[in-house]
């Protein structure tokens, strides 16, 4: 093997020159606002109006709230060594490109296929969720979608006149990635003034929920706040608290997003280290506070469900409020999948430049300057996904990812404080080396809290991306076969 090879790194300037020239053609179009809002479109959405329920149901109880407080202490570290090296290198790519520049191709190449399951899966699990939200709400209504079209492949449905059959495949949840497909195709202004104003509406509820629910909880469901372990590691106690966390992590995705937009900021250096921040700030105290009101209005068992809002809402016994959040969920689930899709195919289209993937993946559209091919590529995948598994499958393979990729941001910018001292930084991490190797020590032990079955397809999928690198990825490399290598 041509270890040098493998570890060649990207220069950092080259990488940024790069960018500068115009090279890859993206329309700088976002502000500090605009990105701020893509994290919080990324953040707040599966994780409250979703996996809030299954996690405080199956693994935490009311002791969620620790679960989120914990997954947040964490990604305030990683937060910060992200902010410092997108700072730095502010391209899209998010962390496959930190990673090229720090530990070489064949590193970038593992993050890189491993940005692709996380950002697919997530975007697939939203999508069954948002799915769940639209059929119930319909429902209110009166419109019942047939169940065979309303579920995943497979799954077991009662009809109406009480025959139980096999869904054929959920058909809402394909729907509303092929309808986000073709409005990111369309150009990256408009997809963001429509998830402006979305992340408006979804917070507007979630405020809502907590001020109103507050007032309705009843406190004997928090107690016990920590309900005692069964006696299976994650099932309640505190190993039920840390399995929570690692559950529900993939939620806080938003600022990983918010990195692969870099190329579109107007102040990069600027914008992105506010948005960063300043989404997941704000996002962890409202997962906080909707998790404790949730666990007080209704018993933690009884929240296993698809829309645990609503059932939090029904309890209340305000009708109105319950519609209104159900619409709030449908519009926090379309910008979650709104800016995974669009993360996605920023990501292939970084890999495609650097010879890793074939070229169609970083074909841009003439007019939109849009990466149009590779968006349509990563919406037909996703919306078959999304049409054909569960949700509960779906959701499992992202949070390790997640929590992988978060792994080498961390331990990049160690890397870089000790190889590149000199080197101009915007934004500095406080507190170095201390915050980065925190970030690291929460990432892994939050992965150590996943199932081993979560371990499983991880390294099944590592498998099949390393099997890619080296029958195409090493042989079509821009970097080993070009001039830059370091």
């Amino acid at each position: 093997m041509d270890r040098a090879a493998y570890t060649a790194r990207k220069s950092i300037p080259d990488i940024i020159a790069s960018a500068d020239a115009g090279e890859v053609g993206l329309r700088k179009a976002l502000g500090p606002f605009s990105i701020t809002a893509i994290g919080i479109g990324a953040i707040i959405g599966a994780g409250i109006f979703v996996l809030t329920g299954t996690a405080a149901a199956q693994y935490a109880g009311p002791a969620l709230v620790l679960s989120f407080i914990l997954g947040g202490i964490a990604c305030a570290f990683v937060g910060l060594c992200y902010a410092e090296l997108a700072a730095m290198i502010p391209v899209s790519g998010s962390a496959y490109t930190y990673t090229y520049a720090t530990m070489g191709e064949l590193m970038a190449w593992i993050i890189g296929w491993d940005l692709i399951l996380e950002y697919a899966m997530g975007a697939a699990t939203v999508a069954v969720g948002w799915s769940g939200y639209v059929t119930s709400l319909l429902a209110s209504f009166g419109l019942y979608l047939p169940p065979r079209l309303t579920e995943a492949t497979g799954s077991i449905v009662e009809l109406a006149d009480g025959s139980r059959v096999a869904a054929l495949f959920n058909l809402p949840a394909a729907l509303i990635v092929l309808v986000l497909t073709g409005l990111l195709i369309r150009g990256t202004q408009e997809s963001t003034r429509l998830n402006n104003i979305m992340v408006a509406v979804k917070l507007a509820i979630v405020v809502i929920f907590i001020l109103v629910g507050a007032a309705h909880v009843t406190p004997a469901n928090w107690h016990p706040f920590l309900p005692e372990n069964t006696g299976e590691f994650g099932h309640y106690g505190w190993s039920g608290v840390l399995r929570g966390a690692g559950v529900v992590f993939f939620a806080f995705i938003g600022f990983d997003a918010i990195s692969t937009a870099a190329q579109e900021a107007k102040s990069p250096q600027r914008d992105l280290p506010i948005g960063i921040i300043a989404s997941l700030t704000i996002c962890t105290l409202l997962y906080v506070m909707v998790a404790g009101v949730l666990t007080g209005l209704v018993p933690y068992p009884t929240l296993n469900v698809a829309d645990p809002i609503a059932r939090g809402t029904d309890a209340i016994g305000l009708p109105w409020l319950s519609g209104l959040i159900k619409i709030g969920a449908i519009a926090g689930l379309t910008t979650v999948i709104l800016v995974l899709l669009y993360g996605q195919s920023r990501i292939f289209l970084t890999i495609s430049r650097d010879g890793l993937l074939p070229p169609v993946f970083s074909h841009l559209h003439p007019r939109r300057h849009t990466p149009w091919i590779s968006q349509i590529m990563v919406g037909g995948t996703v919306a078959l996904i999304a049409a054909v598994l569960p949700i509960g499958i779906l959701g499992e393979m992202v949070s390790i990812g997640t929590l992988f990729a978060f792994v080498l941001v961390c331990s990049a910018v160690l890397y870089l404080r000790r190889r590149e001292p000199g080197m101009a930084r915007p934004f500095r991490a406080p507190g170095a080396p201390v915050v980065p190797v925190l970030g690291i020590a929460f990432s892994l032990l939050l992965m150590v809290g996943l199932p081993f079955d979560t371990w499983l397809r991880l390294i099944i999928w590592m498998a099949m991306g390393c099997g890619v690198y080296f029958l195409y990825g090493r042989h079509h490399s821009r970097l080993r076969h070009g001039s830059g290598a370091r």
